[in-house]
């Protein structure tokens, strides 16, 4: 309600700024929105958020296509199929997971239910084998038992996200849930649970790590290592950060052999 109502730019409009992006050498763009998944209901005539994706793949130099964030409720199968379609989508998707419980998703109107989260996970497995997938997840909303949050845990542990944004409930003044005063948690309940929470997900983020090892992957250059000023440090497609040890400088893309992964980045 802050926000109003959501607006999508036209088409031909984004497509010509991204084509003059391009010609002046930029690599990689990401399209941004609230829902990227909603994009051009506003439209007359009404486009899709595929439909766009498709429109800017075509654009002659431009080498990489991120967007965030999508909507468990609305990622429908043609945008998946875009990333195995278009070779310049990357192989990311960062698809908020928020709760494993249904319950909690409720009150917290997601409008999606953990079952429709994992059936979206699934299809993009099967459509994009090696995309990278991560989340964001809160933990410790206004009345979250410990049966809801294993539940979480269940996700987090199934799934195995390459990455997660976790964060500890906080009020916000003038949200529904502010007012559940009463079931608010002891911050030490939410705290011990962000501790179980995230070792689990950087143990799965660091066994989902290990299938890059070995393998050369094609890295954008962003600079020097922010660890090791001899190192390079760049991006991969899935959004892995690599440093690595070569000569390369920023806007290069470069093959890199990866050889050993952690749960939050690749060396190379």
């Amino acid at each position: 309600s802050t926000r109003g109502r959501e607006q999508s730019r036209d088409p031909a409009e984004l497509v010509a700024e991204v084509e003059r992006l391009a010609a002046d050498g930029v690599r990689e763009v990401t399209l941004l929105g609230q829902n990227v998944n909603s994009y051009g209901r506003s439209l007359r005539p009404r486009s899709s958020f595929a439909e766009l994706l498709h429109a800017i793949g075509d654009i002659p130099g431009l080498d990489r296509i991120r967007y965030t964030s999508p909507h468990p409720s609305d990622m429908k199968e043609d945008v998946i199929r875009a990333h195995a379609e278009i070779p310049s989508l990357c192989e990311h998707i960062h698809l908020p997971l928020q709760s494993g419980s249904s319950r909690v998703l409720k009150r917290m109107r997601r409008t999606y239910t953990r079952e429709r989260f994992l059936d979206r996970v699934a299809l993009i497995r099967q459509h994009v084998p090696d995309c990278a997938i991560t989340t964001d997840i809160i933990v410790g909303f206004p009345g979250e038992t410990e049966a809801h949050f294993r539940e979480t845990l269940e996700v987090a542990a199934a799934v195995g996200f390459d990455g997660a944004f976790t964060f500890i409930y906080s009020p916000r003044r003038g949200t529904e849930a502010a007012e559940f005063g009463d079931e608010f948690l002891p911050h030490e309940v939410s705290a011990e649970r962000m501790e179980r929470l995230v070792e689990v997900i950087q143990r799965r983020a660091r066994e989902r790590g290990q299938r890059f090892v070995g393998r050369t992957l094609d890295v954008l250059v962003e600079g020097t290592s922010r660890h090791d000023a001899s190192q390079v440090r760049g991006r991969t497609t899935h959004n892995k950060v690599v440093n690595f040890e070569g000569l390369a400088t920023p806007g290069e893309i470069v093959p890199v052999t990866i050889t050993s992964a952690t749960s939050q980045s690749l060396v190379g």
